[in-house]
């Protein structure tokens, strides 16, 4: 197989794939390059489908070659193990945009695998990691009908960028991706500084414009070496099957759209099934699958004929309307901050959590080491939904529905100068019928002024969803579990009141308009307004004071030339401070202390310990010192800790002194007055002018 190459320039640099070098035994494969970061995407696919699989097995995983950045990896070990988040992130930033497209009843097993090879410090791989993916299965025999593109979007110093680098991101006002087909968008994934929607839709319609340019350079690939796609057996249910249960049900599917209740529906269908398969006298796992099956497409097409022609949702809501929506703020007593928000049979438990610079979560990634000082951790318990499955650790739903939330309520957050503590929320979710996302972005932002954080403003989240037909599209506000599983789209959106500061869009068909996002994200700004309204209506600004259980924290500066004798000789000082105290103080090295606890009088003592050993000699200032040298000319008072200044043998006394030890001896302590310092720091004292003053 000879090399193959495309490239083209976008966003002031080359953007190149090749296939046909590396990885040749896999289906599909291919090196995308930008910059110095080079990703490589890789599929297979099996030749049997799983016939008993009620699901597309599709796996995607992303992963960080340490060496790509010159980096050993930390820790015992010294090799990459589990995912850490960021590929956890990545991995779903890819299969989200790719699964939908796979023709239905496609049940052969893929895997899809991006590997970074070479990382340049300045382009983040995620996105590239996309165009890989889509282009190795562009380029293989697996059935994917679509080319996809993919890029990054940011705006900074008021300038929309295509593939902003880490700094521009760092500095700007929104990151967004956006993928699309050559026809349509397909997915968003974003946060801002709360962008005006105007704004995000701009971003999304140059990202869009983008993506399309690179879909159309995956398609110049395949059309120069891709693989004739093989022909593969669809799973579908037979045909004389699929008509007698349609038969048989036809006369009793239809009451389900009068259950507005979710348990109750679920067991509605229960019941019909369970009918039907008797009916039938079918009583093999895979024929009664495929019962459940045409049971649920006849559902599906209920729910959406009904939405459609009457605009009647299977709640009996109208489209635009929202779930009735409950807040309590202190709902538990320990707790630094708490919150329950309920709408309709969502429900989250939010509490925040007050730590110090000991708390932050350590970073180990290619750009380096870092610090994270706000943490937003999700769960999504199997009770939440009635349901029995062992607990095997954080699921990838529950780490993406977690970095959404937390997305959403960073721009919110007061500065680290103003308010230095480590700061974690977590989101247990003890009901879901739809959108517990967005239900923790509210429980969240309650939670944190509950706790006393000085919030800039609140921040609401609403999930939007749509049902297309062959004539119309019915936008749907808050959308209920149901709906998300028998609809066309899941559009999350969080803000606040001035703009959006987070966003999601999944679709299940093969695109959407940008005239369509407009509209949502007009209709979206209505909902969260309504939601921020019954939050603010509970509690209307965050608390005047932080909890009395967590950690008071005070900052001072000091010199840095004083952090040395602050740490003292292998810590003995400052943990001599911290013995004492039981304070928590952490010293970086621009001077800054941080000293922490829960009792203020003890924060104060710290204080105090370390201000003193901090202190500066002032002249006219009278000091209690001690004799630590005697020489001919004088001797040596220690006025502060670490700062010695001399008394010359002619300031001793008042009268004529012929021998120092006259007058003092090592180890006396005396008053003494500082009467100057020189440009060089050195102090002059004196204890004839404290006699003098005090006769």
């Amino acid at each position: 197989m000879s090399i193959e190459r495309v490239q083209m320039q976008l966003g002031g640099r080359e953007l190149s794939i090749e296939t046909g070098k590396m990885a040749k035994q896999a289906g599909g494969t291919a090196l995308v390059r930008y910059g110095d970061t080079v990703v490589l995407g890789t599929v297979v696919g099996s030749e049997r489908p799983k016939r008993n699989a009620d699901y597309f097995p599709l796996f995607v995983e992303y992963r960080e070659k340490t060496y790509a950045a010159g980096r050993i990896p930390g820790g015992f070990f010294k090799r990459e193990g589990r995912p850490t988040e960021k590929e956890i992130l990545s991995s779903r930033l890819i299969d989200r945009p790719l699964r939908p497209l796979f023709p239905p009843g496609f049940r052969n097993e893929v895997q899809i695998m991006v590997m970074v090879l070479s990382a340049d410090q300045e382009n983040d791989p995620d996105v590239l990691g996309l165009i890989a993916a889509s282009a190795a299965l562009s380029l293989s025999d697996v059935p994917f009908p679509e080319v996809v593109g993919a890029v990054r979007v940011g705006k900074t110093n008021g300038e929309y960028v295509i593939f902003p680098t880490h700094e521009q991101i760092d500095n700007g006002d929104l990151n967004m991706v956006v993928a699309g087909t050559e026809n349509a968008i397909i997915m968003v994934e974003g946060g801002a500084k709360e962008a005006k929607e105007e704004h995000a839709l701009e971003a999304i319609k140059l990202g869009l414009e983008a993506a399309v340019r690179v879909a159309s350079l995956v398609r110049e690939l395949k059309e120069k070496c891709g693989k004739e796609k093989r022909k593969v057996e669809l799973v579908q249910v037979e045909d004389e099957l699929r008509q007698a249960v349609k038969e048989f049900a036809k006369g009793e599917i239809g009451g389900v759209l009068a259950i507005p209740d979710k348990d109750m529906r679920e067991a509605f269908m229960e019941t019909l099934l369970s009918r039907t398969s008797e009916h039938l006298e079918e009583e093999d796992e895979s024929k009664i699958l495929d019962i459940r099956t045409v049971l649920e497409e006849m559902e599906k097409d209920l729910v959406r004929e009904q939405i459609l022609t009457s605009h009647k949702r299977a709640d009996g809501r109208s489209p635009e309307e929202i779930r009735p929506v409950s807040c309590e703020v202190g709902v538990l007593p320990r707790t630094h901050g708490s919150a329950l928000f309920t709408r309709g049979e969502t429900q989250s438990l939010s509490a925040a959590t007050l730590g110090t610079a000991q708390d932050e979560q350590r970073l180990d990634e290619l750009r380096g080491e870092s610090s994270k000082s706000f943490m937003l951790h999700y769960n999504f318990p199997p009770f939440s939904v009635g349901e029995i499955k062992p607990i095997r650790g954080t699921s990838r739903r529950e780490v993406g529905h977690g970095a959404l939330a937390e997305k959403a309520l960073k721009p919110v957050l007061p500065p680290n100068e103003e308010f230095p503590y480590t700061i974690r929320i977590v989101s247990d979710i003890l009901e879901s019928n739809g959108s517990s996302s967005m239900a923790t972005v509210c429980a969240g932002c309650l939670a944190l002024m509950d706790a006393g954080v000085p919030i800039k403003t609140p921040v609401g989240g609403i999930a939007m969803g749509m049902i297309k037909g062959e004539n119309e599209e019915v936008l749907l506000t808050d959308i209920m579990g149901l709906e998300d599983h028998l609809g066309d789209m899941d559009f999350k959106i969080a803000g606040t009141k001035t703009g959006i500061t987070a966003i999601q869009m999944d679709m299940k068909i093969t695109g959407i308009s940008c005239d369509a996002i407009g509209r949502i994200l007009e209709a979206s700004l209505k909902a969260r307004l309504s939601i921020i309204d019954k939050m603010t209506a509970v509690i209307s600004a965050p608390r005047d004071e932080i909890s009395v259980y967590a950690p008071r924290i005070v900052t001072i500066k000091v010199k840095t030339s004083k952090i040395g004798l602050i740490i003292g000789p292998s810590g003995k000082t400052i943990k001599g401070i911290i013995a004492k105290t039981g304070a928590e103080i952490n010293i970086e090295d621009d001077g800054t202390v941080s000293i922490a606890s829960p009792d203020e009088a003890k924060v104060r003592e710290a204080i105090q310990m370390v201000e003193a050993l901090a202190a500066e000699a002032e002249v006219g200032k009278i000091y209690h010192g001690k004799v630590k040298r005697i020489m001919d000319f004088g001797a040596f008072v220690e006025v502060l800790p670490g700062q010695e200044g001399l008394v010359h043998i002619s300031q001793l006394a008042d009268y004529r002194v012929k021998k120092v030890e006259d007058v003092l001896k090592l180890g006396d302590e005396v008053d003494v007055k500082v009467i100057s310092i020189d440009n060089q720091g050195r102090i002059n004292l004196s204890s004839k002018a404290v006699q003098t003053k005090s006769s």
